[in-house]
């Protein structure tokens, strides 16, 4: 229970530090804001598409479907329902 002070203490420290700090007077130029909204447009598209690659794999997981690219099993695979028994003890 001895870090919970602590915790509290560097937080309240660093709060105060940012609260105290000197203004900054800095230049963006467009290029600098265009920039940084290219950036942002660009994880929120990562971020749109790892949503929903991982939402249709989740789904097809509870619904209990097979997953696209995935391969069919040995005991789906047609080859094997269609083949001959092969009897290991000829005449």
């Amino acid at each position: 229970m001895k870090t919970r002070p602590t915790k509290i203490l560097l937080i309240t420290a660093a709060f105060a530090m940012g609260g105290f700090s000197p203004s900054a007077f800095a230049y963006l130029d467009p290029s600098t804001g265009s920039m940084i909204l290219s950036a942002i447009v660009g994880i929120l598209a990562t971020a749109g598409l790892a949503l929903k690659t991982y939402w249709y794999k989740l789904k097809t997981l509870f619904k209990g479907q097979k997953v696209k690219g995935q391969k069919a099993t040995q005991s789906e695979s047609p080859a094997t329902e269609s083949a001959p028994a092969v009897n290991s003890e000829a005449d």
